[in-house]
């Protein structure tokens, strides 16, 4: 069969040919052997292409999307991503260093963080990076290491606004937070830059992330948009850019559906008018990164055994939560819930065997902790067999504890 989706990985994009995932065109058993060794990770840049080109087409062409590199620093992707989108953002100076590597516009990066080092500092303003700056003493540092340089700072202001973005997965304004500057004391930050003349860009609103609901990302912006041209009316300076961030989340668990964005883009074409009255200037602009590759990646990892214990069969792999810490339940979330997996090389393969039944994959670790999938429909494992995560092209590797009990690391391909 081609381009089935297995019952037990619903919402999955890669093809199935004569039972075989294909990522990147190539059948997941001949793309092990190219890696060479397992576990991996492997990003197929078409998905990502595609994802790109389908928000492009609902998207206003006045609004800019930038990808943010947190959410896979992979420095192949970000290679692959700079060609497709308007800007990077970078979150630290090792994101900044493969920003800059790609060769796009120093202009077209921004650096976000509430804790910039002084070194980060002077390296974003010598290679003309614009800072979103997260505090008062951040702005006065940035002025002051510009200084030293004879370079005006190029900065934006990072609003913590009252509103947080509702139903999202991580909160990132709203009441108290370390990130941004919160919207009552910006009036007097920005005079403060006036005074300091650096170089204003205009200001980064971020209020959340991993909304399914397309309804609060809606509201979340046009609430964004209204305190955007509201500061911007008690500021001495103008607004040349406003990044309302994305919010666009991506299904990960039984139940949820993927977003369908187009009325998004029909809404902030609806606001373009307004803005281009009260913000001359600015370009609107969307920040995502999870929304653009993380359903264009999978995480392959080996049964190095198959056990039952007391009744319940055990696939026990090569990797685990050491390199993919998501899919493993964060450290024991209260309500553990499994990621979509399925048997790479066996995708609709019939449970038929004796010990056939609800498995469970679980990793290297000596830690009950170490679990990828706990308990689910999945086909007749053997040893050998390729085990594969999907929804794991963000907040992968980079976000799990290598380091934890000395296991290789995993490898990441782009294909």
């Amino acid at each position: 069969m081609t381009g089935t989706k297995p019952q037990h990985a619903p919402q999955i994009y890669f093809p199935v040919v004569d039972d075989v995932l294909h990522v990147g065109g190539i059948p997941l058993p001949r793309l092990a052997q190219r890696v060479g060794r397992t576990p991996f990770y492997a990003i197929d840049r078409a998905l990502c292409s595609a994802r790109v080109a389908s928000l492009r087409a609902i998207l206003p062409p006045q609004v800019a999307l930038h990808y943010s590199i947190k959410a896979n620093p992979m420095p192949a992707l970000v290679q692959h991503m700079a060609g497709l989108v308007d800007g990077l953002d970078v979150a630290s100076g090792s994101e900044l260093k493969i920003a800059l590597d790609t060769g796009i516009d120093p202009a077209r990066i921004s650096f976000a963080g509430p804790a910039k080092l002084e070194g980060e500092l002077t390296q974003a303003i010598a290679a003309g990076a614009c800072l979103n700056i997260e505090s008062q003493h951040e702005l006065d540092n940035a002025a002051r290491i510009g200084d030293l340089l004879g370079i005006a700072p190029r900065v934006a202001l990072r609003i913590n606004p009252e509103f947080e973005l509702k139903s999202s997965g991580m909160r990132m304004g709203g009441g108290a937070k370390p990130f941004g500057i919160d919207a009552e004391q910006a009036p007097d930050v920005l005079r403060q830059a006036a005074a300091l003349g650096v170089d204003f860009e205009g200001f980064h609103i971020y209020s959340g992330s991993q909304s399914l609901r397309l309804d609060a990302i809606i509201e979340s912006q046009s609430r964004s948009i209204e305190l955007a041209i509201q500061l911007a009316g008690e500021s001495p300076l103008a607004v040349r850019q406003l990044n309302i961030g994305g919010g666009l989340g991506i299904p990960y668990f039984p139940g949820e559906q993927r977003l369908d964005p187009a009325p998004m883009g029909a809404h902030l074409a609806a606001w373009l008018p307004r803005l281009a009255e009260a913000l001359p200037q600015a370009r609107l602009a969307l920040e995502m990164g999870r929304y653009l590759v993380g359903e264009a990646g999978v995480y392959v990892a080996r049964v190095i055994d198959r056990k039952v214990s007391r009744g319940q069969v055990f696939l026990v792999l090569d990797g685990g939560m050491h390199h993919h810490l998501a899919a493993s339940g964060n450290l024991g979330q209260v309500i553990r819930k499994n990621y979509p997996v399925a048997i790479g090389n066996r995708m609709n393969a019939q449970n038929d065997a004796p010990d056939s039944g609800p498995a469970s994959a679980t990793g290297p670790l000596c830690t009950p902790l170490d679990i990828l999938a706990e308990r689910m429909e999945l086909a007749h494992a053997r040893v050998g067999d390729l085990v594969v995560v999907f929804q794991s092209g963000a907040y992968g590797a980079s976000a799990s504890p290598a380091g934890f009990l000395g296991h290789p690391a995993a490898l990441e391909v782009l294909v």
